[in-house]
């Protein structure tokens, strides 16, 4: 752009010039560092220049701040973090419950095992009956016999409150000297026994009995 003239070998700097530049310029910088940076940043006066400049005591002040926030973060305690309390849990009440009252078995009452001998006597063309009062279900066991004269008989049974004439007949014979045997009642009511004497001669009849019954009597 511009015909500058180039500089001759004459106007250029030597070597030697160059060196001396050099070195002038590192020992500028090395006194700045003794004399001002030294003593200003670090206190370091070995020349005795910065304090009379007052920057040695720059350095001093640096260094004692610097070290009094040192210690003032050293004994700083941290505050430890808050542990948050649990929110308190409201108990459940659980309200009674009232147990449902058990009703106590009722015992039934067992029958009571009776036991019992009846003797008559019949006279020739007499009749004779002998009634237990039993409940239904109720079992008895029965053993009866004569003096050796064979009668008549009917084992049978009658419901209270029963039709008129109603009856039901367990065992009959005619012409026997005894019987024995086991009955269970179909209802409640009399079961028993009937005899009839058909002989010329007194006849007598023992009659035993065991089993569950109220009473017995003779009905006849």
């Amino acid at each position: 752009m511009f015909n500058t003239k180039l500089p001759t070998q004459s106007e250029l700097p030597t070597s030697r010039q160059l060196l001396r530049s050099t070195v002038i310029a590192v020992g500028v910088a090395a006194a700045l560092l003794v004399t001002v940076v030294m003593p200003s940043e670090y206190a370091i006066d070995p020349t005795g220049v910065g304090r009379v400049l007052g920057l040695t005591q720059m350095g001093e002040m640096k260094i004692t701040l610097a070290e009094e926030a040192a210690a003032d973060a050293a004994v700083q305690p941290v505050a430890a973090p808050v542990a948050q309390a649990p929110a308190p849990v409201q108990p459940v009440v659980q309200e009674p419950v009232a147990a449902a009252p058990v009703a106590e078995p009722v015992a039934e009452p067992e029958p009571a095992l009776k036991s019992d001998e009846v003797t008559v006597t019949l006279k020739p063309g007499e009749a004779s009956e002998i009634k237990l009062e039993m409940l239904d279900k109720a079992t008895v066991s029965y053993e009866w016999t004569t003096n050796g004269i064979p009668v008549n008989h009917d084992t049978h049974g009658e419901p209270y409150n029963g039709p008129k004439g109603y009856y039901h007949s367990y065992s009959k014979g005619k012409q026997i000297k005894g019987d024995k045997g086991e009955f269970t009642a179909i209802f409640d009511g009399t079961h028993g026994w009937f005899w009839r004497n058909r002989s010329n001669s007194d006849v007598t009849i023992t009659l035993k009995t065991k089993g569950e019954y109220l009473s017995v009597k003779r009905v006849i």
